[in-house]
């Protein structure tokens, strides 16, 4: 009995309410202002990215399988994948170094200058490209139909990353997917919500 007047004691405390910590929100996966190229605008609450360079998101990529789409507004140079914060955003396209690996608006996908893959059909405007990542393979998806171009090899800590030239205009999206995510994979979480 003692011990449950002690709980009690604990929980409403000595001015008639209970003590509780509030939660704390956590932030939301988005465009990450403060790791884009200098010429980039980001908008549309950190979704969408324009102008010319390349943007991080704002959360790397720590659970085993993580899922994000763009949504191509309109076309011109614009390419998505994975990239560590080494990767030079102001140098467009990506893919030349060794620290991205990206599916590029002409069909390819590009590693360290090279061509890993090269898709014989094309993506058009309105076109909704997925990405998922389980740490072993990198896939993409084409309105929700997977695409025959899987990538591995990649290391490091890695970041969703898009870049856009010549009035491309991407928009992100980390939840809420205009397709269903494979099955097993689902938004990328920040490492504090994984505990």
């Amino acid at each position: 009995m003692a011990a449950c007047f002690c709980c009690f004691r604990c929980c409403w405390g000595s001015a008639g309410g209970f003590n509780h910590v509030p939660l704390k929100e956590l932030p939301t996966v988005q465009l990450d202002t403060g790791h884009m190229g200098t010429d980039v605008v980001i908008v549309k609450s950190c979704r969408r990215i324009c102008g010319t360079g390349a943007a991080l998101a704002n959360a790397p990529i720590v659970q085993d399988k993580a899922y994000f789409e763009i949504k191509v507004q309109s076309t011109g140079i614009w390419g998505v994948g994975l990239a560590t914060r080494k990767s030079n955003l102001n140098s467009v396209p990506l893919g030349l170094d060794k620290d991205s690996w990206v599916l590029r608006s002409d069909g390819t996908v590009f590693h360290d200058g090279e061509m890993i893959h090269k898709l014989t059909q094309y993506v058009e405007e309105g076109d909704v490209i997925g990405v998922s990542y389980d740490h072993i393979e990198m896939n993409f998806y084409r309105n929700g139909a997977q695409l025959p171009c899987t990538v591995t090899g990649i290391r490091g800590t890695v970041f969703p990353v898009f870049y856009v030239d010549e009035s491309a205009i991407l928009d992100t999206q980390f939840s809420q997917f205009y397709h269903t995510a494979p099955e097993g994979f689902e938004g990328i979480m920040f490492e504090q919500s994984l505990l």
